[in-house]
């Protein structure tokens, strides 16, 4: 009895492992992911360059012959520094000609506010005494023709001094007036000074011409003048980075820009230096968007004083960081079996070792993977394959890693899988 018992124990031992030997040869192999909480951060890549806030073209305004060159390409200038020196002799014998016309009309006016007025009063006051006497003879002349001792022929010379008297004393009041503030004489010779000043003036700003300075604090970028050369106006001797912040620009794609905002932290490496990244921050994206190259321009400021190695124009490699969740459920962007408009997608999940659909909302997308908001837990198994399999078929899940062989050479050495996963950037 005990024999027999043990036999069909036995029995159906060997049964069971055969219908499990059965059900496992039936049974699909499939790659799986376990779903696990990690870190995700998506960041958008691209390249930039250095760039000053403004630059400017420094020229002649007038045509000579260099006769100096102050700075060179690399050098930094204060306003007002000397940049460039034209040869400037005619400049300057126009300008003592000009001086000497307005010393000139200066003296003049002077001579005729002093020693013109003094003789402008001299002859008022010399035809005011004729003017007395001729009158008084006019007076005596009268009596003695009523006295009948002279003849009335008299009278007639007499009256013709007193008006020719009238008529000169006239005229030397009249040259005092001229003389006086607000004469004629003094007008115009105050407007002969002003036509000699001005020509002076003139003659200045056409020497101070020969002199190209710096118009602001700014570094030079290109010196393209050389002592001996002709030079004309319109044509740009040096270029000018004016001193400004740093600013590093450069042209997302568009499809890029919803991510994007003001303030965002940001990695730079200039690829002159890979050994020397620094950190950044979005400091501005332009209103509108390139249509010929579908891109917008971001500016971007260098946290801190900007490395002294930065040179106008370097490239640069910039990435910004555009979201970050520090826990977060994920999955590989493969076992994503069909989306939706509203966030929502489906995955195939194993369960008891039988497949199943589940409907899941999706949260931050990186490049390769996304997070799950619901629809599943932590160590639940998903289809990481690319094919598509009928709910309930049996399978054996053969576990992968999170991230694929190639996204983990993309970290590069030292980088872990899953930072390689989350740090994925989509393009």
């Amino acid at each position: 009895m005990k024999l027999r018992a043990l036999l069909i124990t036995a029995a159906l031992a060997l049964a069971a492992i055969a219908a499990l030997w059965l059900w496992r040869a039936r049974a699909v192999d499939v790659p799986v992911v376990e779903v696990r909480l990690t870190q995700v951060v998506r960041t958008v890549q691209f390249s930039g360059r250095v760039a000053t806030a403004a630059r400017v073209d420094v020229g002649a305004t007038v045509t000579g012959r260099v006769a100096q060159v102050a700075v060179a390409e690399g050098a930094s200038v204060r306003r007002g520094d000397l940049l460039v020196v034209l040869e400037a002799d005619e400049a300057r014998a126009a300008l003592e000609q000009a001086s000497a016309s307005e010393r000139q009309a200066a003296a003049r006016l002077a001579g005729l506010q002093a020693t013109g007025r003094a003789s402008a009063a001299a002859g008022v006051a010399q035809a005011e005494s004729v003017l007395v006497a001729a009158r008084a003879e006019l007076r005596r002349t009268e009596e003695l023709i009523a006295s009948g001792f002279v003849s009335p022929a008299r009278l007639d010379e007499a009256r013709r001094a007193v008006a020719v008297a009238e008529a000169q004393r006239a005229g030397a009041a009249a040259q005092a007036q001229a003389v006086a503030d607000g004469g004629t004489e003094i007008a115009q010779a105050q407007a002969q000074v002003g036509l000699a000043r001005s020509a002076r003036t003139a003659a200045e700003a056409r020497l101070a011409q020969a002199r190209i300075t710096a118009p602001t604090d700014a570094r030079v970028l290109l010196r393209a003048v050389e002592p001996g050369q002709i030079v004309q106006p319109g044509k740009a001797l040096m270029s000018l980075a004016l001193a400004a912040p740093v600013q590093l620009v450069a042209p997302v794609d568009e499809r890029f820009l919803e991510q994007l905002a003001i303030g965002q932290r940001a990695s730079v490496v200039a690829d002159a230096f890979p050994a020397r990244p620094f950190a950044a921050r979005v400091g501005s994206i332009a209103p509108r968007v390139d249509a010929q190259r579908g891109a917008v321009e971001v500016k971007l400021d260098p946290d801190g004083p900007a490395p002294e190695f930065l040179r106008e124009d370097m490239t640069l490699s910039i990435e910004v960081e555009t979201a970050r969740a520090e826990r977060a459920l994920v999955v590989p962007l493969a076992a994503l079996r069909s989306t939706a408009g509203d966030g929502r997608a489906q995955v195939q999940a194993v369960r008891d070792g039988r497949v199943e659909d589940r409907s899941v909302r999706l949260g931050l997308r990186t490049a390769q993977a996304v997070q799950v908001l619901e629809g599943l837990s932590a160590g639940d198994l998903v289809l990481a394959g690319p094919q598509a399999l009928a709910p309930g078929t049996r399978v054996h899940p053969q576990l992968v890693p999170l991230v694929t062989p190639g996204a983990q050479g993309a970290q590069g050495p030292g980088g872990s899988a899953a930072g390689a996963l989350t740090r994925a950037m989509g393009r």
